[in-house]
């Protein structure tokens, strides 16, 4: 069972950053997309951003494109997600996902447990 831990959250002000942290127990991580959702109280579930195996192709929520900035160190079996510019509409939990064979993750099939982002204005 491939496991994902999620770190770095905390409590911010507006305009601040954050750098989120996942850690995959997995074998063969550069085989899997790698990938943020966020859920904020009340809402539904939705895309951050994804980053394919090899890390040359990536994508992102209109809502954080030019802020936020995923990226992975496969030989550390880590993907991150840097926050620049955060808002306070960016508080939620932030999933780290995973999925297999896949460029994006649009179908996961693993979920971190979830790591919390406040921001305050």
């Amino acid at each position: 069972q491939v496991q994902l831990v999620e770190s770095g959250g905390g409590l911010v002000q507006a305009g601040d950053s954050l750098r989120l942290s996942c850690a995959a127990s997995g074998r063969a991580f550069v085989t899997y997309a790698m990938g943020w959702f966020r859920q904020a109280p009340g809402k539904e579930r939705e895309f951050v951003a994804s980053i394919s195996g090899g890390g040359a192709s990536t994508y992102y929520a209109d809502s954080v494109k030019g802020r936020f900035t995923i990226s992975r160190d496969n030989a550390k079996n880590t993907v991150y997600l840097q926050m620049n510019s955060l808002k306070p509409e960016d508080t939620a939990v932030y999933y780290c996902v995973a999925e297999f064979k896949a460029i994006a993750t649009m179908d996961p099939d693993y979920w971190g447990q979830g790591t919390q982002v406040t921001v305050s204005s």
